[in-house]
C-alpha cells in the first residue's frame, strides 16, 4: 500500500449482519465449545440497542431425529430479555450461558429462569 493512501471498506446493515454471523459460525468451536456440525444455529440482532444473539442447540436427539428450534420461542424476545453473557469475545474464558428451552420460555414470558 502506498504512503498517504487509505484503504476503506464500507458496508451496510445486511453485510454487517452477514459478517457477524459468518464469524460466529467460523468460531463456533471456540466461542460455544461445541462443534458446528452437531448444532443448529439461530440468531437475531437489535440494531437500536446494538445487541446480537447467537443460539446453538443440538440438531439431533438421542435417537437421531432432527430437533428444530421451538417455534414458540421468539428469538427477538430472548434477545430483549437475556443478560449479556460476556463483556468481550476477545478475552479468554467461557463466553456463553446454557439455557434449556423451558428456561427460555419462562424468560420471555416474564417468569424468570
Amino acid at each position: 500500500m502506498e504512503h498517504n493512501v487509505c484503504r476503506i471498506v464500507k458496508i451496510e446493515k445486511k453485510a454487517l449482519f452477514e459478517y457477524i454471523y459468518e464469524n460466529f459460525i467460523a468460531g463456533h468451536d471456540d466461542l460455544l465449545d461445541v462443534s458446528a456440525t452437531e448444532c443448529m444455529d439461530n440468531f437475531a440482532i437489535d440494531w437500536e440497542k446494538g445487541e446480537f444473539i447467537f443460539i446453538a442447540h443440538k440438531c439431533e436427539d438421542v435417537n437421531g431425529n432432527t430437533v428444530p428450534f421451538p417455534k414458540d420461542i421468539d428469538i427477538n424476545k430472548v434477545l430483549a430479555n437475556i443478560p449479556a453473557t460476556t463483556e468481550s469475545l476477545l478475552c479468554p474464558g467461557k463466553k456463553y450461558n446454557d439455557y434449556s428451552f423451558d428456561e427460555l420460555r419462562n424468560l420471555i414470558n416474564g417468569k424468570g429462569n
